[in-house]
């Protein structure tokens, strides 16, 4: 990296050398620690109430739905006797409340539509749900809010299963029984069912992609916050994004002012997609207005309003290509130091996601045989379409996680993981 970069970044606390991995470690193991114990500080701990234990039963069908920001899908999931599963049915329409607001009753009419060609087929349904709900103990779901710019009104407070059934039992349809999961959960448990030849120590879902989230596995003695439930393991969606214990630099801070949730998920806008363009355009900003430039690389950085995902990989990817970034930098010095600058904070990024991992594996106390490691089943276009990402987050792990903490985690994608999850999850919680 160049020294002027380096000087730079240090300047700004913008510099990976910033994160120390092992304290930053020990500060996230502790805060989920606390959260399992009720004492919520960043990370809500939230138990799913969605249990591992037991066998995939074979042969008996499961319906499947996936309600995300865009799009509404189900079908019929089956497990062979191979344990393999087997997709059925599917059926892909845009999500209800985004083309128009609806009202309540219109929405659960609409899951009951959705519903209505799959009775007699199955009495469960696993109900991928990837909007901020609260999970009750008995695995249905009470909606806390639509976002993502699904507009439903009135359904605010509801609970999901139990209101869908309504719908079903006035259209004289059978009611079923919900198992409610968000993205994160249904991602790890589609690993289960991938890979059923492997012994894993343990499972972990991981989502890089527009924004970020965790969940993994723990003990359910361990939960203090469910003092009544005892034996087995349960699901726990840890809602990562919202972590404080990174530091923050100059334009960490800058870049959270103009942000609509300002002092929130303070580390999801400093690792993921939404974010990642937007921060690395006012850090570069910054550096343009201190004069590391050219005069006309200056100008070109100034008058940039906007720096999408897609223009920082094709950059990473050939600064001297054909790029919108590397067509507007004609300066070669100018695109060197753009690349270290975006290099930094990309390396930056890694080495708080090997964080992030080896506190879940720290925490659970999992991972510690390289034979029998950890499946950390992940999802989303950063971790695999950045160019810059994966290569550094491999190289903290093996150094760090591996090298310092003896443990072990292994990267696995799913196919459609939370289709599949979502099953996972039904057969398992009866």
């Amino acid at each position: 990296m160049n020294q002027t970069i380096i000087d730079f970044l240090t300047r700004h606390g913008m510099h990976p050398d910033a994160v120390d991995m092992a304290a930053c470690t020990r500060a996230f193991v502790g805060q989920m620690e606390a959260g399992n114990a009720g004492d919520v500080r960043d990370l809500l701990m939230i138990p799913t109430y969605i249990r591992l234990d037991g066998d995939l039963e074979r042969g008996r069908p499961v319906i499947v739905m996936d309600a995300g920001g865009t799009n509404f899908r189900a079908a019929v999931v089956t497990f062979g006797a191979d344990g393999r599963p087997v997709i059925s049915s599917f059926s892909k329409r845009p999500m209800p409340g985004t083309q128009g607001e609806l009202t309540a009753e219109e929405f659960l009419g609409a899951m009951a539509d959705v519903l209505a060609p799959f009775e007699g087929v199955s009495d469960t349904v696993g109900f991928c749900f990837s909007f901020p709900t609260e999970i009750l103990p008995d695995c249905d779901g009470r909606l806390i809010a639509f976002n993502k710019e699904v507009k439903v009104r009135g359904m605010d407070g509801r609970v999901l299963g139990e209101s869908i059934n309504a719908a079903l039992t006035a259209r004289g349809l059978t009611p079923k029984r919900f198992v409610i999961l968000n993205d994160t959960v249904a991602t790890m448990l589609g690993a289960v069912a991938d890979f059923p030849e492997r012994d894993f120590d343990s499972y972990v879902g991981f989502i890089l992609g527009t924004g970020t989230n965790t969940c993994y596995v723990e003990r359910c003695d361990r939960i203090g916050k469910l003092p009544g439930i005892h034996g087995g393991t349960m699901a726990v969606n840890i809602e990562t994004g919202g972590f404080t214990g990174f530091p923050r630099g100059d334009f960490d801070r800058a870049f959270d002012a103009t942000t609509a949730n300002r002092g929130d998920h303070v580390y999801e806008k400093m690792i993921s997609g939404a974010y990642l363009g937007p921060l690395l355009l006012l850090t570069a900003k910054g550096a343009a207005r201190e004069g590391l430039f050219t005069p006309a690389g200056t100008d070109t950085i100034l008058s940039l309003s906007e720096l999408s995902m897609r223009d920082v990989d094709l950059f990473a990817a050939d600064p001297d290509g054909d790029g919108l970034l590397a067509a507007l930098l004609t300066d070669r010095g100018d695109r060197a130091l753009l690349f270290d600058l975006m290099d930094a904070v990309f390396e930056r990024a890694a080495k708080m996601v090997a964080v992030n991992l080896a506190a879940v594996l720290v925490a659970a106390d999992k991972g510690r045989d390289p034979a029998r490691p950890v499946c950390v089943s992940a999802e989303g276009t950063t971790f695999y379409k950045s160019v810059l990402f994966r290569p550094k987050l491999d190289a903290f792990v093996k150094s760090f996680v591996n090298g310092e903490l003896g443990r072990y985690p292994e990267f696995v994608r799913a196919e459609d993981a939370t289709l599949v999850g979502s099953a996972v999850a039904a057969l398992l919680n009866r």
